[in-house]
């Protein structure tokens, strides 16, 4: 049995997020666009698996430079 009072050890579960897309919370969404700005910080806008699908969005990461 896991010692469920050991502050260093964390609990294994999926990590949830924010779609930028159907503007609701998703335990799939992934950074598809950098927003930049020349003043002030900029912006990264998620999307979840289905609307990546439904969209034709790429993930962030698998995009080219």
């Amino acid at each position: 049995m896991a010692n469920t009072t050991d502050p260093t050890v964390a609990p294994a579960g999926p990590t949830f997020g924010y779609c930028h897309w159907h503007k609701g919370p998703s335990g799939t969404a992934v950074m598809v666009q950098a927003v930049e700005q020349g003043s002030g910080p900029g912006a990264a806008l998620y999307a979840c698996a289905p609307c990546r699908e439904q969209c034709g969005l790429i993930p962030f990461s698998e995009q080219q430079p």
